[in-house]
């Protein structure tokens, strides 16, 4: 396919982690914690690493392309909130790419850890979060704390990445005070930019497998269709029990990652 070996069966499998990963991304965000990894796992020890986040990226946009115009169209979400917050989303993702090439990583996932326990024990809490959108904020408070969560959530992105899209939804509903569904279109809008922009760097830079990621990219889009579909079918009650999930999912994850820091 690429110069690499992979089997017919190997690619199935991984069509079907995007299909996954794009269902999943369309309902709440936190698609990566199924397709990266299995990715990782059923790719050669001989590929690039820059290779498998630029071929995610090529897979998992689609999804979010797909899921955004889905949530566009039937939500039809404020776009005076979507762009400072799609901009400076970019803007922070572009700084924390940055950033990520002088920051120790090795601190990082234990920080995330703590951050998704304290998000996850704060939504399970408070079972009332995020049923309805009641807006907290007004005029240019409203718009300055979406380009503030742009900004921050877009930093995290560009540096480590797990959980960006959990990260966008809890934040629009906690502080700008938003329903999951309302949220999760929005989170969709700012992952699409950027997703975009990483492409933009990987496909320059030759760091992509296009035919392995455009195959997954087709399973990730119908993923993505369905996943939202279902999400505006049944509701902010459905879309916060799967956040929880995916909160809960990343937490058992990067915590397996924090374990094998120490012991390995």
């Amino acid at each position: 396919m690429t110069g690499l070996e992979i089997t017919t069966a190997t690619v199935v499998l991984l069509m079907l982690a995007a299909f996954a990963a794009g269902w999943v991304d369309a309902v709440v965000g936190g698609g990566g914690l199924i397709q990266l990894p299995a990715l990782l796992i059923g790719l050669p020890d001989s590929t690039a690493p820059a290779s498998i986040l630029g071929t995610n990226k090529i897979s998992s946009v689609w999804g979010t392309l797909t899921s955004s115009i889905t949530y566009a169209i039937k939500i039809r979400p404020d776009w005076r909130t979507i762009i400072p917050l799609v901009v400076c989303s970019a803007t922070g993702s572009a700084l924390g790419a940055h950033a990520a090439r002088f920051l120790p990583k090795e601190y990082f996932t234990p920080i995330v850890l703590v951050a998704l326990v304290g998000v996850g024990i704060y939504t399970w809490r408070r079972p009332e979060l995020g049923l309805t959108t009641e807006i907290k904020h007004s005029g240019g408070h409203h718009y300055l704390r979406a380009a503030g969560i742009g900004l921050g959530v877009g930093a995290y992105d560009g540096i480590l990445g797990p959980g960006t899209g959990s990260f966008f939804v809890i934040l629009l509903v906690a502080v700008l005070g938003y329903g999951f569904l309302e949220a999760s279109a929005k989170a969709k809008i700012a992952n699409l930019v950027t997703n975009l922009a990483a492409i933009a760097v990987f496909g320059l830079s030759g760091s992509v497998i296009w035919k392995l990621g455009l195959l997954m990219g087709g399973a990730n889009l119908l993923g993505g269709f369905l996943g939202a579909r279902m999400a505006l079918t049944r509701g902010n009650g459905f879309v916060r029990k799967v956040y929880l999930l995916v909160i809960a999912g990343l937490v058992v994850k990067l915590g397996w990652d924090v374990v094998g820091q120490f012991t390995g």
